[in-house]
């Protein structure tokens, strides 16, 4: 088939390379030229595993290219809108006006009998009002709305072998005709065996605010139970342990630390309770005004536990950050919770060192006034106090005896409690974890 992706940022880049992979003809549009340009030369814009050399390979098939002409939609018969819905400035609610501007677009381009598929994540209401503007275009084409379920640091894997498929359509029924369109573009994953579901409009809107939003309560209930434990003096791991054996609660999610980050969760709970409160539902999602609380509240515990580590006062102190990423395997600093630490930090009179194995660039447009040290190593030297706040597998595996050699004071914070405490006691290290005694 041929298809047309809009947007070709995170999920736009990734969905038009996996497509191309399926076998399908793909041509991605987006309107920043450098990003075009370096997606047509197989060059990545951001850090994915296994994005750049996905690029190279279906760019040499000829199945993929990149365009900043909107034209180029003409002749594909399905349209993903993949733009982006930042937060709003100064609001909780999502801007949709990148999504707007898509379908603005596409709407001279399309013929009768395309679908428009949305994958971006939008409040519970834009698919319905989009569709009436396509309707109002008086264009014999359909739209529905295929939520993305991507995880940084995965995206390829979960694009090319999904966990689920979400469908919505207007009359939420199996027998649309759209429905078996799509069912085309995805006839590799679904004869794999992934199970797909269709729904209403409404439904699938929902499906991702509400599946991100169950996620960040459950981080952010373990990292409130992370409070209570070090208050009484017990075990957060061994209690994660033991209430995830239950699999009513399952133990995935159940990590605790310094709180969740990246350009997804928060906003998106905060879209979700923005969206509930237009609808007269706010009461509905009060909850999750304690699950953000609670999140942000994090970053506060890290500083105040990093000045007990430095003896009561962070003046002068050398503090070396372990980490800018929201995570690992990614160089996304949007929201990260690592990198507003290292600027709290700084701003309370502590010296910071910050280093991560890729999102360093990222992090000095973020907070040029930080220090940045590309190699590991030199960022320990000399160092006052460690804090790993992104658990890249380079710091978990980092010998505590020699890094002690390089420090001038062995003092650490693992910030995601992925360290052996023990182990790194044993090389002489003063270590806390959150929630651990």
């Amino acid at each position: 088939m041929r298809i047309t992706v809009i947007g070709c940022g995170y999920l736009g880049a990734v969905h038009a390379a996996c497509m191309a992979k399926l076998g399908h003809e793909v041509v991605g549009i987006d309107v920043d030229e450098r990003k075009i340009a370096d997606l047509s030369a197989a060059r990545a814009p951001f850090f994915e595993p296994g994005l750049g050399v996905l690029l190279e390979e279906v760019l040499e098939t000829g199945r993929l290219s990149f365009t900043t002409d909107a034209s180029a939609a003409r002749g594909s018969s399905v349209h993903f809108i993949c733009v982006g819905t930042p937060q709003k400035k100064g609001e909780n609610a999502a801007d949709l006006t990148y999504v707007d501007a898509a379908i603005t677009s596409l709407i001279p381009h399309i013929a009768p009998g395309d679908i428009i598929v949305g994958k971006s994540t939008v409040p519970v209401g834009t698919a319905s009002r989009l569709a009436g503007t396509i309707e109002e275009a008086q264009l014999e084409a359909h739209l529905l709305w295929n939520p993305e379920f991507l995880r940084e640091g995965h995206a390829v894997s979960d694009t090319l072998h999904p966990d689920r498929l979400v469908y919505g359509v207007a009359d939420g029924s199996e027998e649309h005709e759209a429905v078996q369109l799509l069912d085309l573009v995805y006839a590799g994953p679904i004869e794999s065996g992934t199970p797909r579901l269709v729904t209403d409009l409404p439904t699938a809107e929902l499906v991702k605010t509400a599946a991100n939003s169950f996620l960040a309560t459950k981080i952010s209930f373990i990292n409130a139970m992370a409070e209570l434990c070090d208050a009484a003096g017990a075990d957060v791991t061994l209690l994660a342990d033991a209430i995830g054996l239950d699999d009513r609660i399952g133990r995935k999610f159940l990590n605790a630390g310094i709180g969740f980050g990246g350009g997804c969760l928060p906003k998106d709970i905060r879209a979700f309770m923005a969206r509930a409160g237009e609808l007269g539902a706010d009461q509905a999602l009060t909850f999750l005004r304690e699950v953000d609380a609670i999140n942000m509240r994090r970053r506060t515990r890290v500083v105040e536990l990093t000045r007990e580590l430095c003896g009561g006062s962070l003046m002068g102190q050398r503090i070396t950050v372990l980490g800018a990423a929201f995570k690992p395997n990614s160089d996304d600093v949007r929201d990260s919770p690592s990198l507003s630490i290292a600027a709290q930090l700084q701003l309370q009179g502590a010296v910071v060192t910050v280093t991560d194995p890729e999102a360093l660039e990222n992090a000095a447009r973020r907070f040029p006034e930080l220090h940045y040290e590309k190699f590991t190593e030199e960022a320990l030297r000399r160092a006052d106090a460690v804090l790993l706040l992104t658990e890249w597998r380079e710091y978990v595996e980092i010998d505590p005896f020699d890094a002690a050699r390089l420090v001038s004071s062995a003092k650490l914070l693992d910030g995601r409690n992925v360290l052996d405490a023990a182990k790194w006691r044993a090389a002489g290290w003063t270590y806390r974890g959150l929630g651990r005694p």
